[in-house]
């Protein structure tokens, strides 16, 4: 690899845009047609968020040559982060075919399998990056992801009616008009919304200090007018045989910022959507907007609900 290149790309790995693009600026004028001068050409337009730029050097780079690996690579995830999944899929697949084998091309191919519903395809992707790294965690979890995928059926009237039931769950105890007293011993209580409160049953609100039957029959009114009820939830885990989940929930393995998202049982659709936002802590999480989540392909209100969970339980909030 000649020096200057070398020290493009070095340049770019370190975030210095401005030096990759001087060094790029100073190459013979003999070196500008070809797929490395494209490849870094189209890395710092990408760098500087010019990603119409970037997909129109990298695909003059395959121009020049065809089985340029870096390209195919950066080509693909950008059009996977665009939701053109079929181009996508094709610049993996082409990434792939050359030796040796390219974890990071087979991971998002096979999380693009998976989102597509070619659940056997994302299976064999995993496979291959655990027999080349047998311990590979991302692998590893995918895989399980993938081959629980293939036994679940979905209902998409149950998943809309789950929506609109979380919604409601999350409607704030203060959205309501409450007496002062019945609003300060919630407030105690750590009953933030509705969800909190259906955890509750009516001898256990009764027997906070200063809650009595006027402030009780004014929280069974309130939850009458959304359908809901005091011990719904301890009902509902009862009916299945299960431990009703607590009312405070246990702390995680790690806490804090700090914590890592592997700790956390988060779905398979929120944690591929964080893996692809670079979040690997519970800082990182909370350093991201509700707009930037829910523009990530395949997250919807249900993931944004389950992330907002994750982070009350330890007393953090999303950005904005």
């Amino acid at each position: 690899m000649p020096k200057t290149i070398s020290e493009i790309e070095k340049a770019c790995m370190e975030g210095r845009v401005g030096d990759a693009e001087k060094l790029l600026g100073q190459m013979p004028k003999g070196e500008l047609e070809t797929a490395d001068y494209q490849f870094h050409l189209g890395r710092i337009r990408e760098s500087q968020g010019r990603y119409e730029e970037a997909i129109e050097a990298y695909e003059r780079a395959l121009q020049l040559d065809s089985t340029h690996r870096p390209t195919l690579f950066r080509l693909a995830f950008l059009y996977d982060l665009r939701g053109e999944e079929n181009l996508a899929i094709d610049y993996y697949k082409q990434c792939i075919q050359q030796p040796p084998i390219h974890e990071g091309a087979l991971i998002n191919l096979g999380v693009l399998y998976e989102d597509v519903g070619r659940y056997d395809d994302a299976i064999d992707c995993f496979k291959k990056v655990l027999k080349s790294r047998p311990n590979h965690p991302r692998a590893r979890l995918f895989l399980r992801d993938a081959e629980a995928s293939k036994t679940m059926y979905y209902d998409e009237e149950g998943e809309r009616r789950r929506d609109k039931r979380n919604q409601v769950l999350e409607i704030p105890v203060t959205d309501f008009e409450l007496s002062v007293r019945s609003r300060n011993c919630l407030k105690k209580m750590n009953i933030r919304n509705l969800g909190d409160l259906i955890r509750h049953s009516e001898q256990e609100l009764l027997s906070y200090k200063n809650f009595g039957e006027t402030s009780l029959q004014e929280i069974k009114d309130m939850l009458a007018s959304k359908n809901l009820r005091l011990g719904m939830t301890v009902e509902a885990a009862e009916e299945r045989r299960i431990v009703a989940p607590p009312v405070v929930a246990p702390p995680p393995r790690s806490t804090g910022a700090q914590a890592r998202l592997g700790d956390l049982e988060l779905s398979a659709r929120s944690r591929k959507a964080l893996e692809r936002l670079g979040c690997a802590t519970l800082g990182d999480l909370a350093a991201m907007t509700e707009e930037k989540l829910l523009g990530q392909k395949n997250f919807g209100e249900t993931s944004l609900n389950e992330i907002k969970q994750v982070l009350r339980r330890h007393n953090m909030t999303l950005a904005g």
